[in-house]
């Protein structure tokens, strides 16, 4: 299955979004302050259905999270947030961040296993897993993103109002949309409008 979100925004229509790497799959789940609005991590069940939805794909049958967990997961996706846009807008990190990150990834994360289907392998993860396994996941998954060669590479959607973040992992570097069939498409079009439009008499 290919990695990514159904999302169904509040303005309409359905699209497939791939924020590119599994801590910007976290932030998907809602956010502070503005992003409240999107939350959808509100029990400890919220955050099993989301390792199932984001790129892990885990069975959130075996995924047991308490409310410590989760509230440790949300408070590091807030943090998460601060730092994509700090990021984008090439900030000095906030303050605590990386202390945050730290804390989180020195935890016990989930266990890969190799999985054989036919010739080729893939990676799943050994179950039952942890609130805490995830949140130490992510957090390493921040580190290797942000010490590796797409460090450079946040982005977020050109779209008007839209505000998805993503890793730009393309060759060339030029991702500009959260999707071309949801963003990129209205961009085209309304790009259309202005050339049609008449010049003013």
């Amino acid at each position: 299955m290919e990695p990514g979100f159904v999302l169904r925004p509040p303005s309409g229509g359905v699209f497939r979004f791939d924020p590119g790497t599994l801590w910007l799959d976290l932030l998907v789940s809602g956010g502070p302050g503005d992003l409240a609005v999107f939350e959808t991590l509100h029990a400890p069940a919220d955050l099993a259905t989301w390792s199932e939805l984001c790129r892990l794909r885990l069975d959130p049958a075996r995924v047991h999270v308490t409310e410590a967990e989760l509230a440790a997961v949300v408070r590091l996706r807030n943090g998460l947030w601060e730092l994509a846009r700090a990021l984008i807008h090439d900030r000095p990190a906030p303050p605590g961040i990386t202390a945050l990150v730290d804390d989180a990834a020195a935890r016990s994360p989930l266990a890969p296993r190799l999985q054989a289907t036919g010739a080729r392998f893939d990676r799943v993860w050994t179950l039952p897993a942890t609130g805490t396994q995830l949140l130490s996941t992510v957090a390493r998954d921040v580190v290797d993103v942000l010490t590796g060669p797409y460090a450079d590479r946040v982005r977020e959607c050109g779209g008007q109002r839209c505000g998805l973040v993503f890793l730009d992992t393309s060759r060339p570097g030029s991702r500009r949309w959260c999707s071309m069939e949801r963003c990129g498409n209205r961009s085209k079009v309304r790009a259309l409008r202005e050339r049609r439009a008449p010049e003013p008499g």
